[in-house]
């Protein structure tokens, strides 16, 4: 008889998070056909996940997020289905969750770069090193952060598995907005329409994230205004602009002060989320991708812009040189003029943009959902055994 295993899927339309719910979810059955799968989503979230096999079930309630009422009722929910493996896909775990739990683990970007002071801050900080003390077994998902669970919680190196997350599978498949197959032009119609609509005829740099301080978009905005007042006389690129994918500005005072210091008010917007295929659209049409975070747990951009074909520049630091490998521009993120160099040779050197867009799809292939889904079904299977005593 296979298992049975609960998959709390609440945070499934979260930014990061929710790609990594969204595609193990549907790689999982696949990979392995035996066990019974049972995912926990939100009400209002149920019809994201349609069409799986049958040795899927999905199962909602409306459990409030916060502190007590979730550690209350979190686990009563999880004990009525009867779990041989609970998986928390995320570093906060709810108080008396049934043992024995799996956690993957993003990043610590909350011990790192706070956004919390005083009591919540505390607690937060509590709550999850509780949770990764307390599992069978916790995903990193890339060697820095392995690390960074060792250094910042203490949990025992043979307590974490290294299994990478992958691109969402979308952005390796060839663009087919609305499902039309026997229409050859309507991807090439749709891209048009898009760049229309946002009214885009000038080349630009591309950033996609969220716009939280780690992600250090105010240096990329003094950057690129360094890079802009080098290319005035340009032939090409004389019009750039810097396009940010992500966040509403204005929840970010020092990201708009960026802007304004750096005198780049004409040539910096920034559009909050897209839809997938519109994204999609952006990361074809870029000149260059820009991403030099501060800190990332795994850093899922640089691999969506790989896919679309366009160079990307990142940073040195955290995970980002392990995940982009030799197919990126790699800088220092605290070195504006680094950042600006960068971007400047990822934009000019026509052999570098060709020699990255070329191991760029090398890289790709390391990164795989049902690689990732079997890796994570022999974490299971190793709680279970230890469960069991076998």
């Amino acid at each position: 008889m296979g298992l049975r295993i609960l998959i709390d899927g609440r945070h499934l339309k979260d930014f990061g998070v929710g790609t990594y719910i969204r595609n193990l979810t549907r790689a999982l059955p696949e990979v392995d056909p035996e066990d019974h799968f049972i995912i926990f989503l939100r009400p209002e979230d149920a019809a994201e996940l349609k069409g799986l096999p049958s040795n899927v079930e999905v199962v909602t309630c409306a459990i409030p997020e916060s502190f007590v009422r979730e550690s209350l009722r979190f686990p009563l929910f999880a004990r009525k289905h009867s779990p041989d493996v609970c998986h928390i896909p995320l570093n906060r775990v709810p108080f008396l969750t049934p043992k024995p739990y799996v956690v993957t683990v993003h990043d610590l970007a909350e011990f790192l770069f706070p956004r919390r002071t005083g009591w919540r801050q505390k607690l937060l900080e509590f709550q999850i090193r509780r949770g990764l003390l307390r599992a069978a077994k916790v995903i990193a998902v890339s060697s820095a952060t392995r690390r960074d669970v060792m250094r910042l919680i203490g949990v025992p190196p043979d307590r974490i598995r290294l299994i990478y997350n992958a691109p969402d599978p979308r952005f390796l498949e060839p663009l087919n907005p609305g499902g039309r197959d026997g229409d050859p032009g309507a991807a090439d119609r749709y891209r048009r329409r898009i760049l229309e609509r946002y009214q885009i005829s000038y080349p630009f740099v591309l950033y996609v994230g969220n716009i939280r301080p780690q992600k250090n978009v105010p240096r990329l905005i003094e950057a690129f205004a360094v890079l802009r007042s080098k290319l005035t006389d340009h032939p090409q690129y004389k019009d750039l602009r810097l396009i940010v994918i992500g966040d509403e500005i204005g929840r970010y005072p020092a990201v708009r002060q960026a802007v304004v210091r750096s005198r780049a008010e004409d040539a910096v917007r920034f559009l909050g989320f897209v839809p997938i295929d519109t994204l999609r659209v952006f990361y074809e049409a870029a000149s260059v991708f820009a991403f030099p975070s501060l800190y990332e747990g795994f850093g899922l951009p640089p691999l969506e812009a790989m896919a679309a074909g366009t160079p990307v520049v990142t940073s040195n630091v955290s995970s980002l040189p392990e995940v982009v490998g030799e197919a990126a521009v790699i800088v220092n993120p605290e070195n504006v003029f680094d950042i600006e160099r960068g971007l400047r040779d990822a934009l000019l050197d026509e052999e570098l943009r060709k020699q990255l867009i070329e191991k760029s799809r090398a890289q790709l292939r390391r990164f795989n959902w049902r690689k990732t889904a079997r890796e994570v079904v022999e974490v299971y299977h190793e709680v279970a055994r230890g469960r069991s005593g076998a």
